[in-house]
């Protein structure tokens, strides 16, 4: 495996593999440095890449901050 940017070929190759999509919807590729992957279907946006622990970071800081507005607007 080289240090290089993966090609968008490669990419696309992770983004098709099955085995990359756990239940078909949750994305979980180690190897895919993205936080924000496109979602199976392109056009419907990006998803997580849960095999990225800054994405996962990332997630549960939105989740937090959701929680904590929430709890200032009731």
């Amino acid at each position: 495996m080289s240090f290089n940017e993966p090609s968008e070929e490669e990419k696309d190759n992770w983004h098709n593999d099955p085995k990359n999509w756990i239940w078909g919807i949750f994305y979980y590729n180690p190897q895919d440095k993205r936080i924000f992957p496109p979602k199976r279907i392109k056009q419907m946006g990006w998803t997580i890449n849960f095999g990225n622990p800054n994405s996962v970071f990332f997630a549960v800081i939105v989740i937090l901050v959701l929680i904590i507005v929430s709890r200032f607007i009731k």
